[in-house]
């Protein structure tokens, strides 16, 4: 009797597919083991391959095609598709496409403005920040942003760096061109976003907008012919002195702008921004990634952590920009009912501290942190496109062949790369924390600083390991781990960052020694327990025979200075130290932080509530490290 073959005889495989089986297990285990990250780097080098192809096309082609080109595509493509949703109101494409249109007009007409011309916009976060930045785009301006946190000296100094022939104002700001208007070059015409004017001698935009015609100016007025001409100006201290005007060109927002399509973000996203405009995460990331994708962007006033979660929730957000002291805020606030129930499903920004990425990843639903570093005027860029927590991005082999850069020796006494018995710069070892330098080329070119060749030069190093090569300084130091992760470390120079913002200690200190009782004042960063980035300190000498007057000082900060630049801690020393370059010596103070049980000079804590500087005694001291202090 026959088996059970005879009726269903099975098919023997060819001898090499057992063999064939065995080796493609032993590949994906080898991968796993050896190569974990591969498949992931793969999928992000080839997004990157692609979106610079298509840039390279457009230039062989001749053809230049700006963020605001395909802005007016997609008008004309989907013009009732909401484009920005702000306090409950949408505008669509086409609203936004045509109110530009309107102010693009007027200034035609009222300013005769040319292509190339500069006009600087201190706004706060609103609609017709956008509308104004792009009917000056579509005029061929190049727009400067001006950070509305700074104040006078600072502010003037901005506006004069960047020669504007126009500087437009919201109505939220006319306090701050109250201050700055008496000493405001006259050559500059000043417009303000509302319908009447007390000042003398300046426009209003509100009216014109209402009676100007919604057609398009002609197309030779805005076409972009380079994409390395500049179209933008945004300001950032950089290590040093007073705040810059970063030259941002076509390509750097074209860039920019393709972050969070890199992400994973598609036309279907509602993006959430509440940091400012005038920053370029919120202005090239988030507006420039919402006109790449074709998507949704809710615009926020101003960041608020008790309406974040339900705004989400309200207005359906998938995508939500952060700095790390947003996470943080957000972390320290009661728990919601709401926190939970959204449908946000990426966090894309920089900043945050590891025990806040793992608590906000806990607590707040699958949200995925998209972590990248990148300077506003810089050449270089890391995405984080693994999710790996603390990491700031990834490298290998292909991406430095296409974004060349190191990280090298420092010298933190001298303030300077350190260079062997020959002259070159010497390389770190992984694990080893060195500053970041990337190469400066055709391909990968920086810019520098509007009106400002000194900057510019001081933020490039000459002959870093062969002669004639030249590189970018970051000013940042970093960490290669052995598995070509990224980390930030710390920043160099005269600089330090606090609530989000770049804080130059050379500004702070010019402020402070401007009161006629201070003869020398060093300013730096201190860390303060359970908050990101370094609260400032001025370590004060004071004149002969003067005495600290709290009550000026106070004043003093509080009127030049934007709020996150104030220093929070006073330390008053008998004399200052320096290191053996002449400089201020900071290292040694930085390590003594401020603590009244081991500093034996006095020391005064800025106090918000009270508005003054008061004595830092222990108790409050140890108020300032439980967090119950308000910084």
């Amino acid at each position: 009797m026959g088996g059970w073959d005879d009726f269903y005889p099975l098919p023997v495989p060819p001898s090499w597919v057992p063999g064939a089986a065995v080796g493609i297990l032993s590949l994906h285990f080898i991968q796993k083991l050896l190569f974990p990250y591969f498949w992931a780097d793969l999928r992000y080098l080839l997004k990157v391959f692609t979106y610079g192809l298509r840039v390279e096309m457009y230039r062989l082609q001749g053809r230049v095609v700006s963020v605001l080109d395909k802005f007016v595509k997609l008008a004309e493509k989907q013009p009732h598709k909401p484009f920005l949703i702000y306090e409950g109101t949408i505008h669509t494409y086409r609203d936004v496409d045509r109110r530009s249109n309107r102010i693009a007009q007027v200034f035609l007409q009222h300013e005769a403005l040319k292509k190339g011309d500069t006009v600087a916009l201190l706004m706060g976060n609103e609609p017709d920040f956008i509308h104004v930045w792009f009917g000056l785009a579509k005029l061929g301006c190049v727009v400067t942003f001006l950070n509305f946190n700074v104040r006078l000296r600072s502010l003037l100094h901005c506006v004069s760096s960047c020669e504007p022939k126009i500087l437009v104002v919201g109505a939220d700001m006319l306090g701050t061109l109250e201050e700055i208007l008496p000493k405001l070059q006259k050559d500059v015409s000043v417009w303000i976003m509302a319908k009447d004017s007390t000042f003398p001698s300046v426009h209003t935009l509100l009216d014109k907008i209402e009676a100007a015609s919604e057609d398009p100016v002609p197309v030779n007025q805005c076409s972009a012919n380079n994409l390395k001409s500049a179209v933008l100006y945004i300001f950032t201290s950089g290590t040093t002195g007073l705040p810059k005007a970063a030259v941002i060109s076509n390509l750097q927002v074209l860039k920019g702008a393709a972050g969070l399509w890199a992400f994973g973000a598609t036309s279907e996203d509602i993006i959430y921004i509440t940091l400012p405009l005038y920053h370029s995460a919120a202005s090239l990331l988030g507006i420039g990634g919402c006109i790449e994708l074709g998507a949704t962007c809710v615009l926020k006033k101003k960041f608020s952590a008790s309406q974040f979660w339900s705004d989400c929730k309200r207005y359906n957000v998938t995508v939500i920009q952060y700095i790390g002291e947003l996470c943080r805020y957000l972390c320290n606030q009661p728990v919601r009912e709401e926190e939970k129930n959204h449908k946000v499903r990426l966090a894309v920004g920089n900043g945050v501290r590891n025990d806040i990425w793992r608590e906000f990843l806990d607590r707040f639903g699958a949200v995925k942190i998209c972590e990248f570093y990148g300077a506003t005027e810089g050449n270089i860029c890391f995405m984080n496109h693994t999710g790996k927590i603390g990491s700031v991005g990834r490298t290998n082999f292909f991406y430095k062949l296409f974004f060349p850069f190191d990280l090298i020796k420092y010298d933190f006494h001298k303030d300077e790369p350190i260079r062997n018995k020959h002259g070159w710069c010497e390389k770190v070892k992984k694990g080893e924390a060195g500053l970041l330098i990337s190469k400066v080329s055709a391909k990968n070119p920086f810019f520098g600083y509007a009106g400002n060749k000194r900057h510019t030069e001081k933020k490039l190093l000459c002959e870093v390991f062969k002669k004639g090569d030249l590189y970018f300084n970051t000013g940042d130091l970093m960490v290669q781990d052995h598995d070509n992760f990224l980390y930030f470390w710390d920043r160099i120079g005269d600089t330090f960052r606090w609530k989000g913002e770049n804080v130059a200690t050379t500004e702070v200190s010019d402020v402070i020694v401007m009161l006629d009782f201070i003869q020398e004042a060093n300013v730096y960063g201190v860390s303060v327990p359970g908050h990101e980035g370094k609260a400032g300190m001025a370590s004060l000498i004071l004149k002969h025979n003067a005495s600290l007057d709290l009550e000026q000082m106070y004043k003093q900060v509080v009127t030049y200075l934007p709020s996150y630049a104030c220093p929070l801690f006073l330390r008053v020393q008998e004399k200052m130290e320096m290191t053996e370059t002449f400089k201020q010596q900071k290292f040694r103070l930085v390590d003594e932080g401020f603590n009244p049980s081991t500093i034996t000079d006095p020391l005064y804590f800025l106090d918000n509530s009270k508005k003054a500087y008061v004595l830092l005694t222990k108790e409050l001291h140890e108020m300032i490290l439980s967090g119950k202090m308000k910084l």
